[in-house]
């Protein structure tokens, strides 16, 4: 059995990811400073795998810890999520950033090389495209000057994480650029739960549903799109964990010859903020109530998906239908809440 160890594991992605691992039938460490988490996910992961997932609370940017989770366990190749994520938040606190999301690869990089780990799978973002010029966007989609410290950071980490695979002969990687994950486990037993105001759109409707706030705020009612609001690639966060299994497959297997590689995942169906929150109150029988506010600063205004590079070359695609995973998402917050 393989063994993978996941870095941000408790958190949103990395614990889903955690799920679809073990279902393969890998062996998971999660590690997990639980800046952004909470260890009822790692409970949570137990229960839907039956698993007794090793977990250590480490953080990333703390390299002497780090290195001694590799001594304490045998790790075959890493799945690295561990990074702060909120685009408004990065740009009221760009150095948090910046020394947060830097340092955690480096360091994963440099303890890899040295416990002679050869595979990584980045967890990156749509973010680095900009706004793009085109849509869909494809990965040979120019890399555009990021629009926020946070997208700023994926790129730059993209680029550590191609130089050091060019310069290290039998590692190899690969970044998936994720577009809007959204969504919980159909058992409600894990989900999305940010610690206090939500930085992502669903868990603010969901929130808001449940009362826990009074109003959502939509960001800008004055875009170029059919109803004024952003456009965005939506994506089941099962369906995302599923890519990174088909990824970790394929780098383990000796499969992407160019050693360095890198897929969109998402669903190629671009949804607005509005029909979001519209299809919510449709599919669970809520309100939802919203004001429209000024643009938030960092926001791009239209961006999703081609993926038929990852649909072909991966053997991947998104599977969850968007009323699904607005009902897993309201399915979660009534558990979380006791409704």
């Amino acid at each position: 059995m393989k063994n993978i160890l996941i870095t941000g594991g408790a958190g949103f992605i990395g614990s889903h990811t955690a799920v679809e691992l073990a279902a393969a039938g890998y062996g998971v460490v999660i590690v997990d400073n639980l800046s952004n988490s909470d260890m009822t996910a790692v409970e949570g992961v137990r229960r839907i795998t039956g698993c007794d997932m090793p977990f250590e609370q480490v953080d990333c940017c703390d390299r002497h810890s780090l290195a001694e989770v590799f001594d304490r366990h045998r790790v075959d190749a890493v799945i690295h999520f561990a990074a702060y994520k909120s685009v408004g938040d990065s740009v009221a606190r760009p150095l948090e950033y910046y020394r947060n999301n830097l340092l955690s690869l480096v360091n994963v990089l440099e303890v890899m090389g040295e416990a002679g780990v050869r595979h990584i799978v980045f967890s990156s973002s749509a973010t680095v495209y900009g706004q793009p010029s085109s849509l869909p966007a494809t990965e040979s989609s120019p890399r555009l000057p990021a629009t926020s410290p946070y997208g700023n950071t994926k790129q730059m980490c993209e680029d550590i994480l191609r130089d050091t695979v060019a310069a290290n002969e039998g590692l190899s990687g690969v970044s998936l650029r994720y577009f809007n994950p959204i969504g919980a486990h159909p058992s409600a037993l894990i989900g999305e739960l940010p610690r206090g105001v939500p930085a992502n759109l669903v868990p603010f409707v969901t929130q808001t549903a449940a009362g826990v706030r009074e109003v959502l705020s939509v960001f800008g009612d004055d875009y170029n799109t059919p109803d004024g609001t952003a456009l965005r690639d939506y994506i089941d966060v099962v369906d995302l964990a599923r890519a990174h299994v088909s990824a970790l497959r394929r780098t383990l297997a000796g499969e992407n010859d160019a050693r360095y590689e890198v897929f969109n995942v998402g669903t190629g169906a671009p949804v607005s903020v509005l029909g979001l929150i519209k299809a919510f109150e449709r599919v669970n029988g809520v309100r939802v109530p919203y004001r429209i506010v000024g643009r938030r600063a960092g926001d791009v205004e239209a961006v999703w998906a081609d993926t038929s590079l990852a649909n072909l070359t991966l053997g991947w695609r998104a599977e969850r239908t968007l009323d699904e995973t607005l009902a897993a998402a309201w399915a979660w917050e009534r558990r979380v809440r006791g409704m």
